[in-house]
Parts: structure tokens; sequence; C-alpha cells
């Protein structure tokens, strides 16, 4: 066992334990899950760390546990045990501040898992190591990381426009960027050793964050969602738009008991007054 498992080796532990937990008791996941609202009206800022340690299902779980434990052996020979903690970590809070600012309007809008964290793994072993191979289970073939981080991003870029899952895959894009920063920060020689693989991985991620920040629709594409929206009656789509406009007020009337009207953003403000005048 080398150094770096034995402190990656109980951290997946404990992720699949609390996870575990979390898919018979989705309390937990509401209490310690990652939720606008919970960090900007309530400071609780655990849940930025905490979010990382429960997931949506078995599929999410275990692929992002394998991830972790793959590309945490190479960065762990390489940098050591303390630097790849804090790649991880960093990726963790780091990709939820940035699912915080993208959705700083959206007091509802909440997600799980260490996707964060494992994507700053992966950017920092492309960074450091793009030679570095990875299988592909249960093809007999291997691949570069630098492809296996764009496999990873082309995957979050076809599934993000869905939050049902609940899965945080803004998160994805913020870990990565830490992750490679801090890498680059340890190794500062492989900046001109590894270029091309850093800008053919970095160039793309830049790019999807601003389609999701300036231009949102470009992502929309048929979703279980979309099928299940289009099948209510107009009634019950009514009802529904009708539920999520209340719910809206609500958070907005909480946040001014907690904050203050000057806390509202000019959104805000539009909404609170679109619905006065139609009550």
């Amino acid at each position: 066992m080398t150094g770096s498992s034995l402190i990656t080796l109980p951290i997946i532990l404990i992720t699949f334990v609390l996870s575990y937990r979390g898919f018979k008791d989705h309390r937990l996941v509401d209490q310690y899950g990652f939720q606008v609202n919970k960090v900007l009206l309530y400071k609780d800022y655990k849940v930025l760390l905490t979010s990382g340690f429960f997931h949506v299902g078995w599929f999410h779980l275990i692929f992002n546990m394998f991830t972790f434990y793959f590309f945490s052996e190479g960065l762990g020979n390489l940098l050591g045990t303390l630097p790849l903690l804090i790649i991880y970590f960093s990726g963790l809070v780091g990709g939820n501040l940035l699912a915080l600012w993208m959705h700083r309007n959206h007091g509802d809008y909440r997600a799980v898992g260490a996707s964060g964290a494992v994507y700053a793994l992966i950017f920092a072993s492309i960074a450091l190591m793009p030679g570095m191979r990875i299988g592909i289970f249960p093809l007999p073939i291997s691949i570069p990381t630098w492809i296996y981080g764009l496999l990873f991003l082309g995957f979050s870029m076809y599934i993000i426009r869905s939050k049902r899952d609940n899965i945080g895959h803004e998160a994805h894009l913020g870990g990565a960027l830490i992750g490679m920063l801090i890498a680059l920060l340890f190794e500062p020689a492989a900046i001109r050793e590894n270029y091309l693989p850093i800008l053919a991985v970095l160039v793309p991620t830049l790019a999807f964050i601003f389609i999701i920040v300036y231009k949102p629709h470009l992502l929309m594409v048929d979703s279980l969602h979309f099928k299940e929206t289009h099948k209510l009656t107009i009634d019950q789509r009514f009802n529904l738009e009708k539920q999520q406009q209340q719910l809206t007020i609500d958070k907005i009337l909480e946040k001014i008991h907690q904050r203050g009207m000057n806390s509202l953003t000019s959104e805000e403000r539009k909404q609170l007054d679109a619905y006065s005048k139609s009550s």
C-alpha cells in the first residue's frame, strides 16, 4: 500500500458509508448537501465541503471513487500526500463556489457529489502527467489522461442541462480549473513541458463556462424532464408554474426576512413586483 493510499482509502470508505446512508435517509442529503440559500442566507459554509461525501446513486458514487483512486495514486507518488489532499479538497470547495456564483439567483439550486474534487485530480494529472494512461473497462485499451479529461468534459456537457439528478455538474468545471492551477503552482516547470495537452483541455473548459454563463440555451437537448413536462395537460402545467412561482416568492420573502430588502437582486425585485401586481 502506497503512502497516498493510506489517505485516499479512508476518504473513499467514509464517502461510501455516508453516501449509502444518504441513499436510505434523504434528510442527511438535505442537511449536508450543497444548496445556494444555505450558504448565502444561512451562512452554512460547511456544505461546501460536506456535499462531496454524498452522492445520488451507485453509478455516481462508484464512478467518482474509482476515478479518485486511480488518479490519486499517480499524483500522490509525484507530489506527495499533502499536495494531493490540497488539490482534492480545493477542487471540491472551488467547484461548489463556482456553482454558487453561477446559481446565486437560484436559491433552491442544490447538488451533491465529489465530482469537483475528482475533476481537480484529473486536470492536475493532465497538467503534470499528460502521458499517463487509463484503461477503459471492459475494453482492452487505454487512453492518455488528457483524452480521458475531454471525454469526462463531454459527458458533463451532455447532462448538465438537467438538474433532476442533483449532481453538481457545474462544479466539475470549477474543480478542474482549481486542480490544474494548484498542480502547476506545485510544479511550474510543467507549463513549459506540457503546454499542448494543458491547452487541449483548458480551452474547451473555459469555452464551456462561457456557454453556461452567456449561452445556456445551446446546451438544451432532449431530456427526461423535457419529455415529462410536455406530457402534462394545460391545467397541470398552469398549476406547476404557480407552484414554482410561489416557491420563488417564498424564497425571496425569506431572504428579505433574513437580510433585508436591500439584499434583493434586480431580478428578484422584478419578480416580487410582478407577483404583487398579479395578486
